[in-house]
């Protein structure tokens, strides 16, 4: 049973699925295990955008900034 809604420009979808290799009397207990799925919504990215976002990733920190002990 797949739900979806758009929030943004995003598309997100959840799918609830069942459980396989559990009895009945135990699935009854416990949630359903569910998939959520994001997806961007409107026109493809484009291969000069991709390279220019690229490039301003690498300008950015992948760490934390240390502050000299003392």
């Amino acid at each position: 049973m797949p739900e979806s809604d758009a929030v943004g420009s995003a598309a997100i979808a959840v799918q609830r699925g069942d459980w396989a290799k559990l009895a009945p009397d135990l699935a009854a207990l416990v949630a359903p295990p569910v998939t959520v799925t994001a997806a961007p919504i409107g026109r493809p990215v484009g291969p000069w955008r991709k390279a220019q976002l690229a490039r301003s990733r690498g300008n950015m920190p992948m760490t934390r900034h240390r502050r000299p002990a003392g």
